[in-house]
């Protein structure tokens, strides 16, 4: 039996070898370090045993595949210290994830001295070092096995399998949980880990099923990598926008309202505002659209022509009942139909193509009360939304505009570099969850791909992503602690003109179905303003800033000076405020700090008989004194131009 190693070397063996052996045969070294192979391009147990010629990859810890077999069997080693801290627990699922694992329990919720607790026996489990062996029972067995265990969730699991397949097991010293692996060879080579959160989650996901309680962790191969992983947390949990945005007092949630409907404050709403207006204008002024305005709901007889009530009725909150009602309304998940109407209003000719419609809509969605976090996934929300009815020569051009739109409003954030792009395609196993047959839907796919390619806009595919109508690019964000949202959507529509028979009429006078491009210019504002929170950690541009200048009078002789600096700047544009507290100067200078201000402005004696003012700012520090009329200029420049200024090291860190 030939061996082809990584370094492309040929061992040769007379007999069959398990990955492990063969590992321990190259070097001791090697077996120690190993934690996983790869046969051939397929991730395998150390366990597996080699019968035949293959390419051999041994997998260590420094290797994101090793890592997560070390993740894997920590999730493991967690089971087993929940089942023998509270013997009652249920065990279900627990697998290795991006930066850790977690582990679902049918339990009490757990508090953090609960996972303190955990931990301190996790220590004692792998201190003890078990060794981890491998063994399979039949279906029936399986079942009877975890039946006897008294583990239900484990049970279902094992009968949704295939008739007849083997199902495997992994043995830690007496803890026995049904797993298809990889795992390491002992407790032992768990090195380093920490059990960081735990919440409440659903049996697969779904609120109509058993609540559970997970508990999150992560592991590591070096102390010192899970003490960095740490501290990225920290950070990360510094800039979460759900507790930052609280704090500067940007939005809150009250429960008599509901989950998932924020409430924001004059200075949210005035951050808002801003991108709101600016998107408004870029669209309007620069891009070539025209603007409409929509119902917030309809009947149902809209959504069943669109398609939406037979693939998206779950995700609407309806108004009334089909059986009982004669009318039946359901607030709006999205704008598309409606613009439809608007364009259909009138007849169009191929000369009035493209037709270029926007909206600063509001919609609503029933989201699961689990899925739900901050501003990221709300109930109700305002997006930029858009829909372009083109001539099918147009499309590829107008997709491209989209594209470069989305871009330039990522860029002026400062977001551009932060984001990966997705071809979001249908799933050719499911058809009955899409309208329109194959061929359109591989052409659609084709023209995209192109468009990317054409672009050079590096991008991924992912099947069963797609619209019901058409596929799209989504544009891919993570936030703090690296779960991935869609940011912008650009879709390519090649069916939904049939069904509301919109039309155009050609050079030769004949009626032609359009495409539609449907498309957000920056998305969801909610879910934007996450995304700001959490990358400038509330330190926004300035042009975004609800109070962009705050006025300190060093006493209150200087008040009247600080209110005409106040008008002059006001009259210009600045939002400004004036802290006429009676406190000391160093008071008030910190205090501004501590609210992330982009400028303060000191005034005394000395500025006002020269009509000057003391600049701070976040960005350099003290400025200097300068005459009010430059720092208007300089200020108003800023705002205008939209410029990132860079902060501080000092700064960064307050």
């Amino acid at each position: 039996m030939k061996i082809t190693l990584k370094d492309g070397s040929v061992k040769e063996f007379d007999g069959e070898k398990s990955v492990y052996d063969i590992a321990k045969e190259i070097s001791e070294g090697l077996a120690r370090a190993a934690c996983a192979g790869e046969i051939n391009g397929q991730v395998v147990d150390l366990r597996t045993v080699i019968r035949e010629d293959a390419a051999l990859n041994i997998i260590t810890a420094n290797d994101p595949d090793g890592l997560r077999v070390i993740r894997h069997t920590a999730s493991h080693v967690l089971a087993e210290a929940v089942k023998r801290l509270y013997p009652d627990a249920k065990i279900t699922i627990g697998p290795a994830i991006e930066d850790g694992f977690y582990y679902d329990f049918e339990a009490e919720p757990f508090s953090r001295e609960d996972l303190d607790q955990i931990e301190a026996e996790m220590k004692k489990i792998i201190k003890e070092g078990h060794e981890i062996t491998r063994f399979t029972l039949p279906k029936e067995k399986a079942v009877a096995f975890m039946q006897e265990k008294g583990e239900p969730f484990k049970v279902e699991l094992i009968e949704e399998l295939p008739a007849g397949e083997e199902i495997s097991f992994y043995d830690q010293g007496g803890f026995v949980d049904l797993c298809a692996g990889p795992h390491l060879m002992t407790t032992k080579g768990i090195k380093a880990f920490k059990l960081t959160s735990s919440s409440m989650a659903y049996w697969r996901g779904d609120s109509k099923k058993a609540r559970l309680q997970r508990i999150y962790g992560t592991a590591y191969n070096k102390k010192e990598d899970l003490a960095a992983h740490l501290e990225r947390m920290e950070d990360a949990k510094r800039r979460d926008h759900n507790r930052l945005g609280r704090e500067m007092g940007l939005f809150t949630t009250v429960d008599v309202i509901g989950q998932g409907l924020p409430l924001f404050t004059p200075k949210g709403t005035k951050m808002i505002m801003k991108l709101q207006r600016w998107i408004e204008d870029l669209e309007d002024n620069e891009w070539g659209y025209v603007r409409t305005r929509t119902p917030l709901m309809a009947k149902s007889d809209l959504y069943k022509m669109s398609g939406h009530w037979d693939h998206y009725k779950e995700g609407m909150f309806v108004l009334g009942d089909e059986e009982t009602d004669k009318e039946v309304f359901a607030l709006r998940p999205m704008t598309c139909p409606f613009q439809y109407y608007v364009f259909k209003n009138s007849q169009k000719s191929y000369r009035d193509l493209p037709y270029r419609m926007s909206e600063t809509s509001t919609l609503f969605r029933a989201e699961d009360s689990g899925e739900m976090h901050g501003l990221t996934r709300v109930r109700q929300f305002t997006i930029s939304e858009g829909h372009l009815i083109v001539r099918p020569d147009q499309m590829a051009d107008e997709f491209k505009g989209c594209l470069a739109l989305a871009k330039y409003c990522l860029e002026t954030l400062g977001l551009g570099s932060e984001v990966t792009y997705r071809l979001s395609k249908w799933d050719p196993n499911n058809k009955e969850k899409y309208i329109g047959d194959e061929e359109t839907w591989e052409h659609t796919q084709d023209c995209i791909r192109d468009v990317l390619t054409q672009l050079e806009i590096p991008f991924y595919e992912e099947d069963g992503e797609a619209a019901f109508y058409g596929p799209k690019v989504d544009i891919q964000a993570k936030n703090v602690y690296g779960k991935e949202d869609t940011m912008i959507t650009i879709q390519w529509d090649a069916l939904l003109a049939e069904q509301f028979d919109m039309y155009y009429i050609d050079q030769n006078g004949d009626k032609v179905r359009p495409y539609i491009i449907h498309r957000t210019s920056i998305g969801c504002y909610e879910r934007t303003l996450a995304w700001l929170i959490e990358k400038y950690a509330g330190k926004f541009p300035t042009w975004l800033c609800a109070e962009q200048v705050r006025i300190l009078p060093i006493s209150d002789k200087f008040e009247s000076y600080a209110n005409e600096v106040a008008r002059e700047l006001k009259e210009n544009g600045v939002d400004v405020t004036v802290d006429a507290r009676s406190e000391k100067i160093g008071f008030k200078i910190r205090e501004a700090r501590l609210s992330k201000l982009p400028y303060m402005l000191v005034v005394g004696q000395q500025e006002e008989a020269d009509h000057t003012v003391s600049v701070r700012s976040r960005f350099a520090g003290d400025e200097g004194v300068m005459p009010l009329a430059q720092f208007i200029e300089k200020i108003c420049k800023e705002i205008r131009t939209k410029e990132i200024r860079e902060e501080l090291p000092q700064e960064k860190n307050n």
